[in-house]
């Protein structure tokens, strides 16, 4: 079993083509600039989201908080509420129930995108999932990670997805810590990894204030040269953590500064 956040039956920006965009509960990073943080826990069934709720969708059986999709509105009163950076709207899914899920939309897609959260954590999940879905529907899996699990210990799922798109925060160690709690060796590791087996879709950087965004995007651009995709996401402060505004503020770049970065990014490439 695995815990699902959400699942976007068809994206166009989770990978190539129409997708489907599974979201996982439960990250081992914790982001200053996490604009759905809402994802990094599993719910503690602590009650405190109940009273939030207009239209009754949420309650508690046998002392476990119970949501009613049908009810619900999608206010997300209860997810402001909640202290525990958690989600009472989650699912349980078997590897044979997301299956199916994906099967019924199968036609319409050309693959499917597992997220989260961190999606990796569930790994012996992906591994069910993944050959089911290549093997029967006959369609991609990719992975967009954070890189936070050493993926030359995890063959069988690296040889099984198509591709990765992978989150480098934070070129610098102790930026990264500060940044995520957590140090980014394993994430270079796999960098590198992923380029080597060519398996590596696309790489992924927040522009964010207060962070050496120029250090990260010139040494990632050596790394990864012309061999994959390189895309800055800009920084928002929406479902930003109080913290995290006061680190970044509540401005984000604006066109102009993403664009210098694509030049800076360009050049180096073409220079390499």
């Amino acid at each position: 079993m695995a815990l699902v956040n959400k699942i976007i039956p068809f994206s166009c920006i989770d990978g190539p083509g129409n997708r489907t965009a599974i979201f996982f509960q439960g990250c081992n990073f914790k982001c200053t600039y996490c604009h759905n943080p809402e994802t990094i826990n599993k719910c503690i069934n602590c009650g405190k989201c109940i009273s939030t709720c207009k239209v009754d969708a949420l309650f508690k059986i046998d002392n476990k908080v119970i949501w009613d999709d049908k009810k619900c509105i999608g206010c997300d009163d209860c997810i402001k509420a909640c202290d525990n950076l958690s989600s009472p709207k989650t699912k349980d899914y078997s590897v044979d129930k997301l299956f199916e899920e994906i099967k019924e939309i199968s036609p319409f897609i050309q693959g499917i995108t597992v997220s989260g959260g961190e999606c990796t954590l569930n790994s012996d999940f992906l591994v069910k999932l993944f050959k089911k879905v290549k093997y029967e529907l006959n369609l991609t899996c990719f992975i967009d990670t954070n890189g936070s699990i050493d993926l030359t210990e995890h063959k069988e799922l690296v040889d099984l997805t198509d591709k990765f798109m992978l989150d480098v925060k934070s070129i610098d160690e102790y930026e990264h810590i500060k940044l995520t709690g957590v140090s980014n060796d394993i994430v270079l590791k796999n960098l590198k990894y992923l380029l080597s087996i060519e398996k590596l879709y696309e790489v992924r950087t927040v522009i964010a204030p207060n962070l050496n965004n120029e250090e990260t995007v010139i040494e990632v651009s050596k790394i990864i040269k012309d061999k994959c995709k390189y895309k800055f996401n800009a920084y928002r402060k929406y479902g930003v953590r109080k913290e995290g505004l006061d680190f970044h503020g509540e401005v984000g770049p604006n066109e102009e500064e993403i664009n210098n970065f694509i030049e800076l990014r360009k050049s180096i490439a073409n220079n390499l």
